[in-house]
């Protein structure tokens, strides 16, 4: 029994009192950190700063990069898309803030991203999305925003977490890509983040999906028509006036130019070119022939 005569039993005993608040304190001190350790863990999943539109696999896409710096995993990872825009239904309401949904191609399947290394996340651009019938020209004079939301489980608390994102439209670049960030060395891959958001020009048709899927996609506008000793090209097709820039750096009005021959070496051209692009791809001699609607190619 502690009396007060027993000094070394009060000092015990008020010791014993403090070690039992300290533990208190660092225990609930760990419980507040689990569980506010979700909000810091979506610190670390980072978003590119620009999102970029190019041809991928044949197809216009959107495409962004998403990478995560932690080596703990986020378990079920996905990602949601939405494009906030303004539009006027049929009957002439306006919904000033619409949201759409957009279908993402995820790169590893459909059980989740696995976020080991960055990822670039594309949507495709068909007839469903918001986007196909924008060209470059008029994503600039666009006003939307590209919302994006990424959700999952932390693996070391258990806690879901949310990172979210959006990209104006002078934050999607046309015709550009992400650079790799991966690479092996020494038998064993390396990722460098300084190379996270950097993107390169690659070639890419000015015009909108619409118009690419109209016209047999990119294929048909990506190739430049090759023309053999003494003709013209084959076929040359130019759907805009942006697609004739792109590939010839012409500043003309034409909206539509094709030229034809038959496999014998003998046809007509169908349209008038452009002075520039006949003095391209044509001798002074054919020059003069082509400035009529109707010539004569000479033969092989």
């Amino acid at each position: 029994m502690v009396t007060e005569e027993c000094l070394s039993a009060i000092v015990i005993l008020i010791v014993q009192n403090i070690v039992g608040l300290v533990i208190n304190a660092v225990m609930l001190g760990c419980i507040f950190m689990k569980t506010a350790q979700a909000h810091r863990r979506a610190e670390t999943l980072i978003f590119s700063k620009h999102a970029v539109i190019a041809v991928r696999n044949d197809k216009l896409c959107f495409m962004f990069r998403l990478g995560d710096l932690r080596k703990s995993m986020i378990i079920s990872a996905a990602v949601r898309m939405q494009v906030v825009r303004k539009t006027t239904t049929n009957e002439g309401e306006l919904v000033p803030l619409d949201q759409i949904d957009i279908q993402i191609d995820n790169p590893i399947g459909t059980n989740g991203l696995f976020l080991v290394s960055p990822l670039i996340i594309c949507h495709v651009i068909d007839k469903s999305s918001p986007f196909y019938e924008l060209s470059e020209i008029d994503l600039e004079h666009e006003d939307i925003e590209v919302v994006v939301v990424l959700e999952g489980v932390v693996e070391t608390t258990g806690i879901t977490t949310q990172a979210r994102t959006s990209y104006l439209s002078d934050e999607i670049l046309w015709g550009r890509r992400f650079v790799s960030t991966v690479s092996e060395e020494e038998g064993t891959y390396a990722v460098d983040y300084s190379k996270f958001g950097i993107t390169v020009k690659v070639l890419t048709p000015c015009c909108s999906a619409k118009t690419l899927d109209e016209e047999g996609g990119p294929a048909a506008l990506a190739t430049p028509p090759v023309a053999t000793a003494g003709f013209l090209p084959s076929v040359i097709v130019f759907s805009s006036t942006s697609s004739l820039k792109q590939w010839f750096g012409l500043l003309t009005g034409e909206r539509f130019v094709r030229m034809e021959r038959y496999e014998h070496g003998c046809g007509a051209v169908t349209a008038f070119l452009p002075a520039l692009l006949q003095r391209r791809w044509t001798s002074p001699t054919e020059r003069e022939r082509a400035s009529h609607k109707h010539c004569d190619i000479p033969k092989q």
